[in-house]
Order: structure tokens, then C-alpha cells, then sequence
């Protein structure tokens, strides 16, 4: 079976009270709760906030996150980008995104992370043309460090399936992939298998989360996400890339872990079934 992963953050108190974050200063003890719930790896987050204190920044953060990689066996794939929502490509953070996500494939090359996830969604959703051809021009720019790397450019957005394959289709490297967030999609009211006929083929790093169609999330299996059809569209796909849980958390500390647990779980058995 598939290993399962969880997006940083999620095993441990809420950083500032927020949603999804990288938990400054003690980000490190979530490494040793996955290795006792049985996550093979974390999601790393970049934010925008304090991102020169993010670990991932600087040589003696990616040391000490390769010790405890070596510590508890719990890896490091895949990065969520989350600094380039409120610094799109497409605006007049352009230059200076740019620098940032060339540093950030040359420090993550050496945790042999293979998937980054830029998000075009929410604050940084694609609205015109010209936010697309900013964001090709951009990309264009850093793709071939990431292709000298091995690493992938995983698109998250917004997008209706023909639109976001537009997109892809402004690429011609094997490095541009696509994030699919399963809860995003099922809120969007798009049909997993129009999505996966348009770029099922470029799905590199899937995120497991369930939310209501125009709506949050909530618990896996109560929202409007089709997981049955997701998964063997995945299967048909032939998917081999990161699974990584980013689902609903509850208020309280301890409720959220039982229902990490919970929700670990139920996804578990769509893995065993279609993957």
C-alpha cells in the first residue's frame, strides 16, 4: 500500500490560531507524533510570514531537518509553497517570488524533496490572461534550475479542468505537474472525471481533504467529495506521487487527534482498495 503523509502543522496546536501554518520554534516535535500515528512523511509549509525563520531557508535549517528526518524515518517530499499566496507570480511581487522559489529549490534539493506546490488559489486565483502570462513568464524563468534538480512545479488552482489544462499547455517540461486537492475540487463542483481527462496524467501530489459543495471543510466522507470515483480515476491514471492529509481539523487539540486518527483511517481504505 501507498504511504500516507500529513500536511506540517497538523499534529500539533494551531501556530498563532491559524489554520494552516509552519509552527515556528516547535515544528520539530511534529516529526516524532507522526512516527507514533504512522504518517511516512510531512508536507512542508513555506509561508510568507516570517519566512526567513522557516527552516527550509537557510543550511543549518535544512541540517536540522534532515537529523530528524534521520531520527524518526518520517520524510519530506514535497513542500506547500503557501508564501507564493500572498506573494503571487502574477503581481508586483513577480522578481522577488521568483529569487525566492530558485532559493528554495536549491535548499530542498538536499532533502530530496521531489514535489513543489504553488497555490493559485483564494488571494492568488488566476483571473485574466495577464495573470496567466505573468505566471508562465515567472515559472519559465526558475524551470529550468527545477528541471536541473529533479524537481516538480505542481500548480494548485482554482481553475475549470479545460482552463487548467490551458495552462499546463503553456509548458513543455515534464516538471510541471498538478497538485489535486480532492475537497477543493468536490467545494468547486467539478467532476473528477472531466478533471482527470483534461490532467490526470501531470497529478504528482494529492491532497486528502472533503468540504461542501460552495463550502469548509469537514470530516472525510460528509462533505460533497466523490471518493470512490477520485480514487479509481487515480488508479486509472496509473497516480504514484505524494498522498498528503490537509483534512479538517477539530477546536480542540486532543479532539484533533482523534480525528486525524478517524480520518487516517477512512482514507486508508480507498488506498488499500485503488492503490
Amino acid at each position: 500500500m501507498k504511504n500516507i503523509g500529513i500536511m506540517q502543522g497538523r499534529l500539533l496546536p494551531r501556530y498563532e490560531g491559524r489554520y494552516q501554518a509552519h509552527p515556528l520554534n516547535y515544528w520539530q516535535a511534529e516529526f516524532y507524533i507522526a512516527k507514533e500515528l504512522g504518517f511516512a512523511q510531512i508536507e512542508f509549509i513555506l509561508d510568507y510570514n516570517d519566512y526567513e525563520q522557516n527552516p527550509l531557508m537557510s543550511k543549518n535549517g535544512i541540517k536540522e531537518i534532515k537529523e530528524i528526518i534521520k531520527q524518526t524515518g518520517v520524510d519530506v517530499k514535497s513542500v506547500c509553497a503557501d508564501y507564493f499566496m500572498q506573494a503571487p507570480f502574477h503581481s508586483i511581487h513577480q522578481k522577488e517570488s521568483q529569487k525566492i522559489l530558485k532559493k528554495l529549490i536549491k535548499n530542498v534539493k538536499k532533502l530530496n524533496v521531489v514535489d513543489i506546490v504553488i497555490p493559485c488559489v483564494d488571494q492568488s486565483t488566476l483571473k485574466d490572461e495577464n495573470d496567466f502570462d505573468m505566471l508562465v513568464e515567472s515559472i519559465k524563468r526558475v524551470l529550468p534550475l527545477a528541471e536541473k534538480y529533479g524537481i516538480n512545479i505542481n500548480f494548485e488552482t482554482d481553475l475549470n479542468p479545460q482552463r487548467f489544462k490551458e495552462l499546463l499547455d503553456r509548458f513543455d517540461s515534464k516538471s510541471i505537474k498538478v497538485n489535486y486537492d480532492i475537497g477543493n475540487s468536490a467545494s468547486l463542483g467539478y467532476n473528477p472525471k472531466e478533471e482527470f481527462k483534461a490532467y490526470g496524467e501531470y497529478i504528482s501530489d494529492l491532497h486528502i481533504k472533503d468540504r461542501v459543495l460552495g463550502g469548509g471543510s469537514v470530516k472525510l466522507g460528509e462533505g460533497s467529495a466523490d471518493f470512490k470515483t477520485v480514487f479509481s480515476m487515480l488508479k486509472k491514471y496509473k497516480f504514484n506521487g505524494n498522498i498528503i492529509m490537509q483534512s479538517a481539523k477539530a477546536d480542540e487539540y486532543i479532539d484533533d487527534l482523534m480525528m486525524v486518527k478517524e480520518q487516517k483511517e477512512f482514507i486508508t481504505k480507498y488506498i488499500e482498495k485503488y492503490l
